[in-house]
C-alpha cells in the first residue's frame, strides 16, 4: 500500500519535483489532503486529496505516459565525499 511521506520529495508524472510539507483536512468535504510546495519558480504551495495524490495516471487522457502512477517519491543521492 502507497503512502505519502511527509518531506520526502516526489515527480509528478510531467517531470516537476515537489516536497511534501504536510496533510491537511478539507473543510468542506472532510477528506485528507496533501500539502506540498514546488522546487521550482517561487516555491508556490499546493493543495490536492491524499486519494488524488496518491493516484493511477488517467492513460485514456495521457496515451504516452509509461509511469503508473500521478506522484512517485525520488530518491536523491547525497553528493558528499566520503573521507
Amino acid at each position: 500500500m502507497r503512502k505519502v511521506k511527509i518531506h520526502k520529495i516526489y515527480e509528478h508524472f510531467k517531470g516537476d519535483s515537489y516536497i511534501v510539507e504536510g496533510f491537511c483536512i478539507d473543510c468542506e468535504t472532510l477528506k485528507r489532503c496533501v500539502l506540498y510546495r514546488q522546487l521550482y519558480g517561487d516555491g508556490e504551495l499546493y493543495v490536492r486529496t491524499e486519494e488524488d495524490f496518491l493516484s493511477e495516471i488517467d492513460h485514456k487522457k495521457y496515451p504516452n505516459i509509461k509511469r503508473k502512477y500521478r506522484f512517485t517519491e525520488k530518491r536523491i543521492k547525497s553528493r558528499r565525499i566520503e573521507k
